[in-house]
C-alpha cells in the first residue's frame, strides 16, 4: 500500500444513486427543500473498471471548514441552486456520509428540480472533489483507492449519474506506482551500499 498526497490539479467527479427527498421549506421561505446524501463513506465503488474506490469518514472535514461549496444542476456552475456561505445549502458529515439540505430557489431550475425530484426523474447526486491524501492498494485487482482527505467543490443534481475525469485518478495511480518503484530502487541502493561497506571493513580487518 502507498500513502501519498496527489500532485495533479484536476478535479474528479463521482456519482451516487441514493433517492432524494423533498419537504416543505420553513415558514416564509417558500419553495421546497431537497435533502439526501451527496456521498457515502466506506462503500467500495467500481470506477470504470480501472480501480475500486471508497471515501473514509471525515474526508471532507477540513474542506467544509475552509471552502465555500455550491449546489448546482448538471455540474453547470452557471446554474446555482444553493450555496454554503449563503445559507441556502447545509452540509454535514455523519457515519453514513455527506448529508445535505438545499433550499431550492424560486427559479426555473429550482422549480424544475422540485418536479423532477418528486417524479424520480433525477436519479441521484454527484460531487466534484480534489483528493489531497489517499492510499492505493495494488495487492488486489483492480487496485483499490481509499480517499482519506479531499477538497469538496460542488454537489450536483444529475439525471445521468456517471464517472467523469478518471484520467486524474489514473495519473494519481501512476504517481503512486512511480513512488513505489523509486522507494524500491532507493532501498536496493541502500542495501548495496551497506554490503559494500561491510565488505570493505572485512577486507581491512575492521
Amino acid at each position: 500500500m502507498t500513502v501519498k498526497t496527489p500532485t495533479p490539479d484536476g478535479r474528479e467527479i463521482r456519482a451516487l444513486t441514493i433517492p432524494l427527498e423533498l419537504r416543505a421549506a420553513g415558514e416564509g421561505d417558500g419553495g421546497r427543500t431537497a435533502t439526501g446524501y451527496a456521498a457515502v463513506y466506506g462503500a467500495r465503488t467500481d470506477v470504470c473498471g480501472c480501480w475500486t474506490e471508497e471515501f473514509l469518514p471525515g474526508v471532507f472535514a477540513s474542506s467544509l471548514q475552509q471552502r465555500d461549496v455550491l449546489a448546482v444542476h448538471s455540474h453547470d456552475t452557471g446554474r446555482v441552486v444553493g450555496r454554503l456561505k449563503a445559507g441556502t445549502l447545509s452540509l454535514r458529515e455523519d457515519e453514513k456520509g455527506l448529508w445535505f439540505e438545499n433550499l431550492l430557489p424560486d427559479t426555473t431550475d429550482g422549480r424544475d428540480l422540485t418536479v423532477q425530484i418528486g417524479r424520480g426523474d433525477i436519479a441521484g447526486m454527484s460531487f466534484a472533489f480534489r483528493s489531497r491524501k489517499e492510499e492505493w492498494d495494488e495487492t488486489v485487482s483492480p487496485p483499490h483507492r481509499t480517499v482519506i482527505e479531499a477538497e469538496l467543490y460542488e454537489i450536483t443534481y444529475t439525471a445521468m449519474p456517471q464517472y467523469q475525469d478518471t484520467e486524474v485518478g489514473l495519473r494519481s495511480l501512476e504517481h503512486a506506482r512511480n513512488e513505489k518503484r523509486q522507494h524500491n530502487i532507493d532501498g536496493a541502493m541502500t542495501r548495496i551500499a551497506t554490503r559494500r561497506m561491510r565488505q570493505n571493513h572485512a577486507e581491512r580487518g575492521i
